[in-house]
């Protein structure tokens, strides 16, 4: 039991001093037992503070750590690389969040919020008075990685991998690699074509030993966890009479990148499928880039006036599509450009609700402007309606810009800017039991803090499967998925936290409740001196606890969190 421990309170610049007194916390838990040492301090992760801290522990032997401030998402491995450095186990360290949980949700009463912090910090010292050290689990990792999709994301993250002298295994569900972008010409900002960039990428793969890229395959099943995957990967066969191949590769980690499907407008909506000359945005970007005539032609019938009806499928007022596509402005005002300049008398008048051409892309709207094209913004709940009147496609909004004025455009062709939706087919997601955000896409850890990692240790996220992006911002998804993937198994050791279920074996007698609890497959059967009992796979729990309270006979306990520990802390809190 922990006889010298330290406390640190954080004011944290004003956010939990403004509303907690942090000097009446100090005061009331100075003399708690066990406690030596309590301090306040306007920053506790400031790097001075943490030096004296490191000083502190090796002046007063302390053999506890303690700091209220924020979020552990934030700081626990801030503080607990501290207690490391004054040479404690960084698993005796507690940490306390009184910004969140005291400061900030009861920012309207000051003293309540003191009060709470008291408690909060109270069971904190309660905890740390019986905090065991714990050291890593530690296994082999495979130094081999798997990337899943081999469009401009997938590709560039195989390269990457592939510039670290990691065997990279590219998987591919196409005949084709490339993706979306393999079928689109000169792309916005750059004018290199689509094809091209493409070809250039996958070129450069097929140059490099290390990457074995499989097209016409797909992973059908996968066991194991981080470290040592095994994907059974089943190959297509190429021509009719060839067999169809089933192969296996063991895998240290995987990044999926996986794309996303263009948003297909429902029969109807704006007029597709109602009329023939209402379509889509990558049809239109087919149809310019593949014309070859002087004017514009569509269905044998010559196009001088085009409407462009933006968010077709995204920020949706009444449907699931709430968030915006981001690349979709870019690319529609990129190919009404393309269009102006390479057919003649082409009018163009762009239905929107808002531009969001960001960054250099702003130079795209400055052109489109300066060639004469034409804005029109509608209200959120007012979209623009297409119907047809004496045999011709006609366009009305509601114009923001001239204060309600009702606006009518008759139109050759009505162009749907449609946005990004998550793959329909998710056989992938399904199989290493991704999460999804409430857009449906995959979903990161935390968007700041682990912008490409999942909650599945071992599996990275990159590109479009993650949400909306433009090829900028899919590359850049990709070579941070390749750098942290890399990081899983560069050393060919794997660390695992510590904080997992144990069972007591005498206690257990094989139910399955835990099994049919654990969101992670972390549970097994073995037999032991001839009975059937629960065991962990310390590589794949969490530490969840979600095992613990459905075990009848109490024979699971969470390392770090025993019963002991957890009753002390609520002893606390209720004002023991």
């Amino acid at each position: 039991m922990k006889e010298r421990i330290g406390v640190y309170i954080c004011h944290c610049g004003g956010n939990i001093s403004d509303y907690v007194d942090v000097e009446r916390v100090r005061q009331a838990v100075e003399n708690d037992r066990g406690v030596v040492l309590a301090k306040t301090t306007v920053f506790a992760c400031s790097d001075s503070n943490q030096n004296d801290m490191v000083d502190d522990i090796k002046k007063h032997n302390l053999d506890g750590v303690i700091v209220a401030s924020c979020s552990p998402k934030l700081h626990l491995a801030t503080f607990r690389s501290v207690t490391e450095r004054g040479d404690l186990n960084k698993y005796t360290y507690v940490h306390t969040n009184i910004r969140e949980q005291a400061s900030w949700a009861h920012s309207d009463d000051k003293i309540g919020a003191t009060e709470k912090a008291i408690l909060l910090v109270k069971a904190a010292i309660a905890k740390s008075r019986y905090a065991e050290p714990l050291y890593p689990n530690q296994f082999e990792a495979e130094k081999t990685i798997a990337v899943i999709g081999a469009g401009i994301s997938g590709m560039k993250a195989a390269v990457s991998l592939s510039d670290k002298n990691t065997s990279v295994i590219l998987i591919e569900k196409e005949n084709k690699v490339g993706g979306h972008t393999a079928t689109w010409g000169p792309l916005a900002m750059s004018d290199e074509k689509g094809s091209d960039l493409s070809h250039r990428i996958y070129s450069d793969l097929l140059q490099r030993d290390n990457v074995t890229v499989l097209t016409g395959s797909e992973v059908i099943s996968s066991k194991g966890s981080i470290g040592n995957f095994t994907l059974k990967v089943r190959k297509r066969a190429q021509q009719a009479g060839d067999p169809v191949e089933t192969m296996e590769f063991n895998v240290g980690s995987v990044v999926v990148a996986t794309g996303f499907d263009p948003y297909l407008p429902k029969a109807g909506e704006f007029g597709f499928s109602s009329y023939e000359n209402v379509i889509t945005l990558p049809d239109f970007k087919h149809l310019i880039d593949s014309f070859s005539g002087k004017y514009l032609e569509y269905r044998g019938k010559r196009i001088n006036r085009i409407a462009y009806i933006y968010c077709v499928g995204s920020r949706q007022v009444d449907g699931e599509n709430r968030y915006c596509s981001r690349y979709c402005c870019t690319s529609v005002i990129h190919a009404a450009i393309q269009a102006k300049k390479k057919f003649k008398e082409i009018y163009n008048f762009h239905f929107n609700r808002g531009i969001r051409t960001y960054g250099k892309q702003e130079l795209l709207y400055a052109e489109s402007l300066q060639q004469g094209d034409i804005y029109l913004q509608s209200f959120e709940d007012a979209p623009p309606q297409v119907y047809a009147e004496n045999g011709k496609t006609k366009v009305k909004i509601k114009d923001v810009l001239t204060k309600e004025k009702e606006l009518e455009i008759e139109a050759d062709l009505v162009v749907l800017v449609t946005g990004m939706v998550p793959r329909a087919d998710n056989s992938i997601g399904t199989m290493f039991k991704l999460p999804k955000g409430r857009d449906k896409f995959f979903n990161e850890v935390h968007m700041k803090l682990r912008p490409v990692e999942t909650v599945i240790d071992g599996i990275t996220i990159a590109g479009t499967c993650q949400g909306p992006k433009n090829i900028v911002e899919s590359v850049n998804s990709a070579l941070s998925a390749a750098a942290k993937s890399y990081s899983y198994i560069s050393k060919g050791m794997l660390e695992t936290e510590p904080i997992v279920a144990e069972v007591n074996t005498d206690l257990c007698a094989w139910c399955g409740k835990c099994a049919e609890a654990c969101p992670f497959d972390a549970i097994g059967q073995k037999d032991v001196n001839g009975k059937q009992v629960a065991v962990i796979n310390n590589s794949v729990c969490k530490g969840c606890g979600m095992c613990a309270p459905v075990c009848p006979p109490d024979a699971i306990n969470l390392i770090n969190y025993s019963s002991e520990e957890m009753m002390s802390m609520i002893e606390q809190l209720a004002g023991g």
